[in-house]
């Protein structure tokens, strides 16, 4: 009976898994189609477009495809980096590593990054929103704007007791989400 429960456990978490995929996918779907036409002047037909940051459009693709719920916040993520000008991976890179893209979080935290956590403290945010914008704040101010801006000399604040790894890691996200 355990064994039973399990698969339909595992079928039943799977099954949903699709059908969020699926409703992200419905969702984008819409929204090109809600395009409103402003109808017929003559032999001219007007339209609104929103023209799409390419940069956005390649996390928005590279995120759904490892289903991250930071998908639905691109647009923030590129506005942010432009901002406090580092490149618009960085962000995505460090949440890819740190919590295999918000996927292993605390709970409630919408903390991505591991940012303000360490021993038994846990910094939460309320929203993916504010996570983004505190965090993009907070690596322009702890590590920019004091000369680390490789991942080698932000890993050296970040997390200096990694061998190496984690800056190998990041980069490693950094040449993934371009192809």
């Amino acid at each position: 009976v355990s064994i039973l429960n399990l698969f339909l456990l595992s079928n039943f978490w799977h099954t949903t898994r699709v059908q969020l995929a699926q409703q992200k996918i419905l969702a984008e779907i819409e929204l090109i189609d809600s395009l409103q036409w402003d109808g017929l002047d003559g032999d001219t037909i007007r339209s609104h477009v929103k023209l799409i940051d390419g940069r956005s459009a390649k996390l928005r693709r590279y995120l759904r495809s490892r289903n991250s719920p930071l998908f639905d916040y691109t647009d923030i993520l590129v506005e942010e980096a432009d901002k406090y000008h580092y490149d618009y991976r960085l962000l995505v890179a460090i949440a890819l590593q740190e919590s295999s893209g918000c996927k292993v979080i605390p709970d409630n935290s919408y903390n991505c990054w591991g940012w303000g956590i360490y021993g038994n403290k846990i910094t939460r945010f309320n929203s993916y929103e504010e996570a983004v914008r505190t965090v993009s704040r907070g690596i322009k101010r702890c590590y920019i704007d004091k000369g680390l801006v490789t991942t080698e000399q932000i890993m050296s604040k970040y997390t200096p007791g990694s061998n190496g790894s984690w800056s190998r890691a990041v980069t490693w996200f950094f040449h993934r989400i371009d192809t």
